[in-house]
């Protein structure tokens, strides 16, 4: 077996660190570099995976074939099929002229599929007949093309997940994973982040023409200290803006403290569920209709309780005791000792009992209607207002997904689960 100068390798492609972690993901990507096998690189985003990709194309046969990294969560699920294989003149709205897709553009090179996870089910497929057979057909046309072009893909999810959620195909997966390469995230690289840190300050340095940075020993360590949840983009970030802002060029723990942001995960709200994985994390509009939906709850709880209490007489303590989660927020309730039954006729005031013509059969079945239709689900809370948002744009899907924040291939990929037509 050939003799790998790891060390080598890190300076030619500007890898900084040391840890073992980093040290074997480096050895298994050039240890596979010069075959033709497929490669799957995980790890979170900003931890550097396209440096892994360049190392497997320029350590191998195709070095003087052409590269070329694709985001595959940047490209409109509309379009990816067209960008990837390419199409015929006139075969969509638009397609004015032929033309070639990456696949056709590539041959003989190295193309890096970044955020695979993210690609249309549609699109996996013709992938798979690339990676199986070296086979594609363009879109609009019906001629099997050729291409010979080796796949490199990345993704920051857990794809086995995704797998079992039936939104990434199996055979594929198992055709990509061919060789797995784990990218450390940063937090798990020790020193590493020191390290880095000084790579950037004197970087920035150089950059914008100003003394590098230094940091006391309790800064230090509380750089160490910090998981960095966006990784190497997020650690370059902030050195820049210390380098930037700063007058002083030594920085002490107070100062770093004001560019180390606090960790998101200590402030989730408990409406978070614990047995939740990282990647089934809620959005902010999710956590807004939870909310939303939870007070809806109690208010309909809180109106069949008045309506209970209105039709029984005397007002039971077993009754208040039954709803009691409902004033928990108003104080001191879950101390409150509960009266007799005798110190409870007491209390409360004699109510007048109800004539039958103050609470007739008809008033009863239109409260309890009323109540049956407080229950909503958060899928039909999300097509109300898709369908909204697109009455208020005259369906342009482009301004409807602005208003409603999220991606327009999101909101088309909302619309075929919801069956909407515009």
């Amino acid at each position: 077996m050939r003799t790998i100068d790891i060390q080598s390798i890190k300076q030619r492609f500007g890898i900084i660190g040391n840890s073992p972690q980093l040290n074997y993901a480096i050895q298994v990507a050039a240890q596979v570099a010069p075959t033709e096998m497929t490669v799957l690189i995980t790890g979170e985003s900003g931890s550097g995976k396209e440096s892994f990709s360049k190392i497997i194309h320029h350590l191998s046969p195709r070095k003087h074939g052409q590269f070329i990294a694709i985001n595959c969560g940047a490209i409109p699920e509309g379009t990816i099929d067209s960008e990837l294989f390419g199409h015929e003149k006139g075969s969509f709205t638009g397609a004015h002229d032929t033309r070639k897709g990456y696949f056709e553009v590539t041959d003989g090179g190295t193309i890096f599929l970044d955020e695979i996870g993210e690609m249309p089910l549609g699109t996996q497929a013709r992938l798979l007949r690339v990676l199986e057979n070296g086979e594609f057909i363009k879109v609009g046309s019906s001629k099997v093309q050729k291409t010979d072009v080796r796949v490199v893909a990345a993704t920051n999810v857990n794809l086995l997940n995704a797998v079992e959620k039936g939104r990434f195909r199996e055979d594929l997966y198992y055709r990509l994973n061919t060789v797995p390469i784990t990218v450390p995230p940063l937090r798990e690289r020790g020193d590493d982040v020191y390290l880095l840190f000084r790579k950037f300050a004197s970087d920035f340095a150089e950059k914008y023409r100003v003394k590098p940075i230094t940091l006391t020993s309790e800064a230090v360590k509380l750089l160490l200290d910090f998981r960095f949840p966006g990784n190497i983009r997020q650690l370059k970030n902030i050195v820049e803006q210390i380098s930037v802002l700063e007058y002083e060029r030594e920085i002490d723990a107070e100062t770093m403290k004001r560019y180390l942001p606090r960790e998101q995960a200590s402030h989730v709200p408990a409406l978070l569920n614990a047995e939740k994985t990282a990647d089934q994390t809620f959005s902010e509009r999710d956590i807004l209709y939870k909310v939303l939906f939870d007070m809806r709850r109690d208010v309909s709880e809180l109106k069949k309780l008045v309506f209970d209490m209105l039709t029984q007489q005397p007002v039971e303590t077993d009754l208040l005791k039954e709803h009691g989660h409902l004033f928990e927020n108003i104080g001191q309730y879950e101390s409150r000792v509960y009266p007799t039954q005798e110190q409870s006729d007491a209390f409360y005031l004699p109510m007048k009992q109800a004539q039958p013509h103050e609470y007739d059969d008809q008033k009863i079945e239109d409260i309890q209607h009323e109540n049956a239709e407080e229950s909503l689900s958060l899928e039909d809370k999300e097509k109300e207002l898709i369908v909204k948002a697109l009455k208020k744009h005259n369906n342009k899907r482009k301004y409807a997904a602005q208003d409603l924040g999220i991606s327009e291939r999101t909101l088309y990929r909302k619309l075929k689960q919801y069956e909407i037509e515009e």
